[in-house]
C-alpha cells in the first residue's frame, strides 16, 4: 500500500501529537526517520502514553494551542513542513455535552487556524485533516456511510467535526487547490489500542476497572460500533499524506474503518476484553507452573488490580449517543489497494498484552515498538 521510508527525512508537522493516536504516530514516523514536530497541549491524561514512551526524546514537541493562531503561524513558519496532519481536537462527546463553546472553538477555528498557516505557506505538498465516523447524518441504519453523503451530527461533538471537514473544503476551493496542496481528510471509525487512558471510552475504562480490582460497568451494552486497532488509522493516514504528496488526483475524503465482521456491540467487545485479559494473565501462571496471583504476588494484585475481568450493565441515564454507525470503506480500498490487516480478536489481544506490560512495570515503549514492526510485517 505504502512505504514508510518515503518520511525518512521528511519535515513533518503534527497537532495534537500528544494525545493517543498522536502518540502512536509520532512512535511510527521517528521509527521511520521523519523530521517530526509536534504542536499541542499538554498530554491530555494522567498517564499519558507520550510520556511513558519518553516521545519527547524522539520527536520536537512544542506545547501550544490550536485556538492560538499567532504562535501556532509563528511555529509553524519555523518547521516549513512538508507534509501536515491535524489531529487537534477536543474527542470526546460527552465532554462536547459540557463544553460545547470550547469544542468548537477546538474543532472547528483549531482546523481554520492551521488551514490558514497552510495558505500563508509555499513549504507544504501534502495536508490531513483527521475527523471520525460521527461527521455523518446518522440515521442509525444498518448499511455504512459513503463519503458523499450528507454530513451532521447530532451532538457538539459529532456537529463540530463535520464543521472542520466544511472548513476544509472550503479552505481547498478558494485557496489551495491553486496553490497545489493535496488536502485529503480522513474519517475513522472508533479506535482502540494500548495506551489510551481518556475518560468516558469504554476500553480506557475497562482497564481502569481491571487496575482497581472492580467490576467493569457498561452503560450501554447494545450499541454498534466499528472498531480497530490504533495502528489501522495510523497508517492508513500516512499512507494517504504519501500517495497524494506523489499524486495530488487522489486526494478526497476516506472512510477509514475496518470490516463488517469488527462491527460489534459494546457487551461483546467488553466480554472479549474479559476473556482476552483473564486467559492472557492465566497463560502467564501456566508458562511459570504458578497461579497468576502466586507468580506475581498479592502484592500486585492488591495495587494493580484483581486478575479476574467481568463487567455488568448499567445505565447512567447520560446524553444522547448515537446506537449505531458503521463505514463504508470501499473507497479506500479502491483507490490504495488496503485492508484491514488485524482483526478484533488480535486488536485486542495486542491491548490486553500492551497494558499488563505496563501493569506489571515492563517497558512498554519496547511493546509499542514490537507491535508496529508486526503490524508492518502482516
Amino acid at each position: 500500500m505504502f512505504d514508510l521510508q518515503f518520511y525518512q527525512g521528511k519535515k513533518v508537522f503534527i497537532t495534537g501529537h500528544t494525545g493517543f493516536k498522536g502518540s502512536w504516530m509520532c512512535q511510527v514516523l521517528a521509527g521511520a526517520g521523519a523530521i517530526v514536530t509536534g504542536y499541542a497541549l499538554e498530554p491530555p491524561t494522567e498517564p499519558a502514553l507520550f510520556e511513558l514512551c519518553k516521545l519527547n526524546e524522539k520527536v520536537r514537541s512544542v506545547r501550544g494551542d490550536v485556538r492560538d493562531f499567532a504562535y501556532l503561524k509563528q511555529v509553524f513558519d519555523e518547521v516549513q513542513p512538508e507534509i501536515v496532519i491535524h489531529m487537534a481536537a477536543q474527542p470526546i462527546v460527552r465532554e462536547s455535552y459540557v463544553n460545547p463553546l470550547y469544542t468548537y472553538e477546538t474543532n472547528v477555528m483549531g482546523t481554520a487556524n492551521i488551514l490558514e498557516c497552510v495558505r500563508l505557506s509555499d513549504c507544504v505538498r501534502s495536508f490531513l485533516n483527521v475527523t471520525t465516523d460521527k461527521v455523518y447524518h446518522n440515521e442509525e441504519r444498518m448499511t455504512g456511510y459513503r463519503e458523499e453523503e450528507r454530513l451532521g451530527g447530532y451532538d457538539p461533538y459529532s456537529n463540530s467535526k463535520a464543521c472542520s471537514e466544511l472548513v476544509t473544503a472550503s479552505y481547498l476551493d478558494a485557496f489551495l487547490r491553486d496553490q497545489q496542496v493535496a488536502v485529503s481528510t480522513a474519517r475513522a471509525g472508533n479506535v482502540i489500542g494500548g495506551g489510551d487512558f481518556a475518560r468516558d471510552r469504554i476500553l480506557p475504562d475497562c482497564i481502569r476497572a481491571v487496575e482497581a480490582g472492580q467490576e467493569i460497568i457498561v452503560r450501554n451494552p447494545h450499541s454498534i460500533r466499528p472498531y480497530q486497532h490504533v495502528l489501522e488509522p495510523v497508517m492508513a493516514y500516512l499512507m494517504i499524506c504519501q500517495r497524494q504528496y506523489e499524486d495530488p488526483t487522489l486526494a478526497g475524503s476516506y472512510n477509514v474503518g475496518p470490516d463488517d465482521i469488527d462491527c460489534l456491540n459494546t457487551g461483546e467487545l467488553v466480554t472479549l476484553f474479559c476473556d482476552s485479559y483473564n486467559n492472557y494473565v492465566n497463560q502467564k501462571g501456566t508458562d511459570t507452573n504458578q497461579n497468576p496471583e502466586q507468580y506475581y504476588g498479592q502484592d500486585h494484585f492488591a495495587s494493580h488490580g484483581n486478575y479476574r475481568a467481568n463487567w455488568t450493565d448499567r445505565s447512567d441515564n447520560g446524553p444522547h449517543e448515537a446506537n449505531f454507525l458503521k463505514l463504508d470503506c470501499t473507497k479506500l480500498k479502491h483507490t490504495f489497494g488496503w485492508e484491514p490487516r488485524w482483526h478484533i480478536q488480535q486488536v485486542m489481544e495486542k491491548i490486553v498484552e500492551w497494558e499488563y506490560a505496563r501493569m506489571t512495570g515492563a517497558d512498554v515503549a519496547a511493546v509499542m515498538e514490537e507491535q508496529i514492526a508486526e503490524y508492518l510485517k502482516a
